[in-house]
């Protein structure tokens, strides 16, 4: 059953969430902008293209960010498992090319919980761990009323351990540097499908 609140949750601290989808970049861009703290981010040298943190200065000071690239997922693992144990970054976002066995999704909740950090792994779709606090889907939305800003999303909670699922659409406001949730495109008043 899917409920809907005016504002999505966010990401319970000390725990580790998922988040998939073509926007899953644009979540995780979102995390860093309500982290407080420095960020690391981990992905596997092997991936085609490579974060430059200066990209994500609408969301974030660039500086806040170090970016690291393994030489494979067990690095991955391994380099964020010590990082959130560690508690010296706020958010540690990982991302993930396989899907995480019970395991490995285990030690790190319980690394997340003893550093007091938060992990957001981005997977590709159908590779949720089921050891995760939430699993988000996130896509890009268009909105004919602004066909130049690309920051309209969906997202949507598929999985929380705390109970609470639904699906906003929400835009990055760069003025305010802040998160707004708008109402669906076609829903807004004014438009022919609002009514009104």
């Amino acid at each position: 059953m899917s409920t809907t609140t005016n504002i999505p949750p966010s990401l319970l601290p000390a725990r580790v969430h998922e988040v998939c989808g073509p926007a899953a970049t644009g979540f995780a861009a979102v995390a860093c902008a309500q982290g407080k703290g420095d960020l690391l981010w981990l992905r596997e040298d092997w991936q085609a293209g490579m974060l430059d943190p200066a990209g994500l200065s609408a969301f974030c000071d660039p500086a806040r960010i170090l970016v690291a690239r393994t030489k494979n997922q067990t690095d991955t693992l391994a380099a964020a498992e010590e990082a959130l144990r560690d508690g010296v970054v706020a958010l540690v976002v990982i991302e993930i090319t396989r899907p995480l066995d019970l395991r490995e999704g285990r030690r790190l909740q319980l690394a997340a919980k003893a550093g007091r950090s938060t992990g957001l792994c981005l997977i590709p779709e159908g590779a949720g761990s089921p050891a995760t606090e939430t699993r988000w889907h996130c896509a890009p939305v268009f909105d004919p009323a602004e066909p130049t800003d690309s920051t309209l999303m969906r997202w949507e909670i598929i999985k929380n351990k705390s109970g609470t699922i639904g699906a906003w659409h929400v835009r990055w406001n760069r003025a305010a540097h802040r998160l707004d949730v708008v109402s669906p495109v076609g829903q807004r008043p004014g438009s022919s499908a609002a009514g009104g």
